[in-house]
């Protein structure tokens, strides 16, 4: 769905002012480092209980913000070539944020900017979680999963970068995020991969207009419903929250497979059935039912704070 321009225009400079007011008007003396929530945080922070509160990039005294982020992705699919894998249980994304000293800012052509923040790996958990998927094989009935069909993954090959949560609407990604793709099949062995930490496939979604290069058609996104509210307990957190949005993106490449079959053996077969290595266009993803939350603050403890008082403590 195209998108309403001067209400997400309204609603970024109304989040990023509110945020900057804080940040303004308080002094981040963060001289220890506080406590991870002992409870799971409820309400607006449910889902964050493993947000890095503790690790030294979010201790910085010079960050300027600092965050936690969940999102959950319910629905989509994942095309190359001419096959769909289809996500067909959730995806979920954790991690933690912090704006540093040098207050990074993406400018948009509508006038408004928004905050890029760096992101920091969640403490003991995955930060992207994801089931394997079944890819029926063309022509064969598929009796047997496994060996009648494939099983593919989505995994992650590297840390989410150029993290932008209010370029909602705007063409132009809501993040960076560095994957790979594991098959499995009987016959593939347990290392068949199209993408690797080394050469990933690295998504660009938005929930604007992708620009792929021809013949591709652009994808439109959507940010879905947007809601800002103050932190419950008094503290001065914001929690920020995207509804129901769809990130696409069909910009990036994809290199051809390694490790199937017996030393690599069966790579060729993968990569004539997918068209691989396949370049910008030849693929897409779609995020459907995206729910994302973010808490952010410009206070560390202060955040911690409102964890815990989530969570009954």
């Amino acid at each position: 769905m195209p998108r309403n321009a001067p209400a997400h225009s309204s609603t970024r400079r109304r989040l990023s002012g509110a945020v900057g007011a804080a940040a303004a008007a308080l002094l981040l003396t963060v001289a220890a480092a506080p406590a991870q929530a002992a409870g799971a945080p409820g309400g607006g922070y449910t889902g964050m209980g493993h947000c890095p509160l503790t690790s030294p990039a979010m201790q910085d005294p010079s960050d300027l913000q600092v965050g936690c982020v969940v999102a959950v992705t319910n629905a989509g699919s994942f095309t190359i070539g001419s096959t769909v894998v289809p996500l067909t249980s959730p995806i979920t994304l954790q991690f933690g944020v912090y704006w540093d000293k040098s207050a990074p800012q993406v400018n948009f052509p509508d006038g408004s900017s928004a905050n890029q923040y760096t992101t920091v790996t969640p403490s003991g958990a995955p930060l992207l979680s994801a089931q394997p998927a079944q890819i029926t094989i063309p022509g064969i009935v598929n009796f047997l999963p496994g060996l009648t069909s494939i099983f593919a993954q989505v995994q992650l090959a590297g840390q989410v970068t150029q993290f932008t949560p209010l370029a909602t609407g705007e063409s132009y990604p809501v993040f960076k995020l560095p994957v790979k793709l594991h098959l499995s099949n009987a016959f593939f062995g347990d290392d068949c991969y199209i993408g690797s930490d080394s050469s990933p496939i690295v998504l660009a979604p938005t929930t604007g207009t992708t620009a792929p290069p021809a013949p591709a058609k652009p994808m439109t996104g959507d940010p879905g419903t947007i809601s800002v509210n103050q932190d419950p307990n008094g503290y001065s957190s914001l929690l920020a929250s995207f509804t129901g949005a769809s990130l696409v993106d069909n910009t990036f490449t994809v290199p051809g497979a390694t490790g199937c079959g017996l030393g690599g053996s069966l790579d060729w077969i993968i990569d004539l059935a997918m068209g691989l290595p396949a370049g910008a266009g030849s693929g897409s993803v779609s995020f459907r039912q995206t729910d994302t939350s973010l808490a952010l603050d410009t206070s560390l403890s202060d955040l911690t704070s409102a964890l815990n008082a989530s969570a009954g403590h």
